[in-house]
């Protein structure tokens, strides 16, 4: 694998890049039709998923190489929580304006911290535990209207399911965040990739004998290019991080609710509310604080490693 350098400027265009393309599988899979079993979307969208993905690692020599792994436990852990993850995600996403799916998805990093403090005893300081609690206020406001029992059908409603689901895709999402972080540690990152579509297919496929639908020939071929879109967006963000840090890159990725909003409303005629825009915003000053930190905390952590006198 490439070793990584710095070229800030290559890293935000490829993150640019893969939020596009990630929005665009986005539109495809809602576009295929909201009464398709997620389990289903699932299955395709990780089965296509591999093509790219092999393509690209086979004419860099390297797909042999990825199948070597040292941790299978982990990453078959990783493959069963994203899997969750993603079925949730897929069905809020059939079931709710393209903006506001993505905005309630925003919650990830967030609840990412929660996570990390929590399993992993990870040290989190007020700032970062004040943008936390800002930032998942954010997303009540986004989700309350679903939500309220004032609205017919309350809780019950489908949209109201929708919003719960992209909030446990978020919830599960952060989950597989950290089981990631463990796995870098050991594993590579083509062999992470790889692992992970090819357990996500195997996983998802489980739930043939719930509910899949027989599909039109239109519907098959925007999952498979939906399928296809994800392949190729994840290892446009995997390079990303060759050339930048995280904390350059990953503001960008709220790119995708500007991209988000025009789509919805072209496509879908997705009219944003007061309470989805202003709770965007929040969730959104949020996250880049809490990446903000991150990178502050990371850079005083390599200076204070420096500063230790070795032992000998």
């Amino acid at each position: 694998m490439d070793a990584p350098y710095s070229n800030p400027m290559r890293g935000i265009l490829l993150k640019v890049a893969s939020v596009v393309i990630f929005l665009c599988m986005s539109t495809l899979i809602k576009a295929a039709g909201k009464d398709l079993a997620a389990g289903q979307i699932t299955f395709l969208r990780s089965a296509f998923a591999i093509v790219p993905i092999a393509i690209y690692f086979g004419c860099r020599g390297e797909l042999v190489d990825a199948f070597r792994t040292r941790d299978l436990t982990g990453h078959l852990m990783r493959g069963f929580v994203g899997i969750l993850a993603m079925g949730c995600g897929f069905y809020g996403l059939t079931r709710l304006p393209l903006p506001e799916a993505i905005a309630i998805g925003y919650a990830m990093p967030l609840i990412a911290v929660v996570i990390a403090a929590v399993f992993l005893q990870e040290t989190v300081g007020l700032y970062r535990w004040s943008a936390v609690l800002v930032g998942l206020t954010g997303v009540v406001i986004i989700t309350w209207p679903r939500l309220t029992l004032f609205r017919d059908g309350g809780v019950g409603s489908v949209e109201a399911m929708g919003a719960l689901a992209v909030l446990a895709s978020a919830t599960l999402g952060a989950c597989a965040m950290v089981l990631v972080r463990k796995l870098v540690q050991a594993e590579r990152t083509h062999t992470i990739v790889l692992y992970f579509s090819l357990s996500a297919s195997v996983f998802s496929l489980v739930t043939l004998p719930f509910g899949w639908s027989e599909l039109s020939w239109q519907a098959l071929i925007l999952l498979a290019l939906a399928g296809f879109c994800g392949g190729i967006a994840q290892l446009l963000l995997t390079a990303s991080y060759r050339y930048a840090d995280v904390s350059t890159i990953a503001p960008f990725e709220y790119t995708s609710i500007v991209l988000g909003l025009v789509i919805g409303y072209f496509l879908f005629g997705d009219v944003p509310t007061g309470a989805m825009l202003v709770g965007t915003v929040i969730v959104v000053i949020a996250g880049i604080f809490v990446i903000l930190r991150e990178h502050r905390l990371g850079l005083q952590r390599r200076a204070a490693r420096k500063h230790i006198t070795p032992q000998g």
